[in-house]
């Protein structure tokens, strides 16, 4: 294998993952439908929880402990903000080299979340060249 392509080789993992990184990222700040919880709604249900707790069979028990986590590990989630902008500084960069090479249209980039914004920054265009 040339030294040309394993630098091709290089460049495209890199590109992959950085388009990954930057769509995982932008599905896990998607915001959820509903009505949205506060930390102190969250709290009151935790303390309701621990107090039904003590009295609940079996089965009632389990999935009180199951809400129980659940309801902690999205309070959890709520402090740690993510702060998509390095990833979409990386993305722009290497979003129109890899949707040339992948075949990637600007109305894919659009259903798989990215702003229209977003693609006008990296130079991805609606007319298909």
């Amino acid at each position: 294998m040339s030294t040309g392509h394993k630098a091709a080789l290089a460049r495209g993992r890199a590109e992959s993952a950085s388009v990954r990184h930057y769509l995982e990222a932008l599905e896990t700040s998607k915001p959820k439908r509903g009505r949205k919880r506060t930390p102190a709604s969250i709290d009151r249900r935790l303390a309701a929880i621990e107090s039904q707790l003590a009295n609940a069979d079996a089965l009632t028990r389990l999935h009180l402990l199951q809400e129980q986590k659940d309801l902690l590990d999205e309070r959890s989630r709520g402090n740690q903000v993510k702060d998509l902008s390095a990833l979409e500084k990386q993305f722009i960069k290497v979003a129109k080299a890899y949707g040339e090479r992948k075949g990637i249209t600007y109305a894919t980039w659009r259903a798989a979340g990215v702003s229209a914004a977003v693609l006008q920054k990296a130079e991805i265009s609606r007319a298909r060249t």
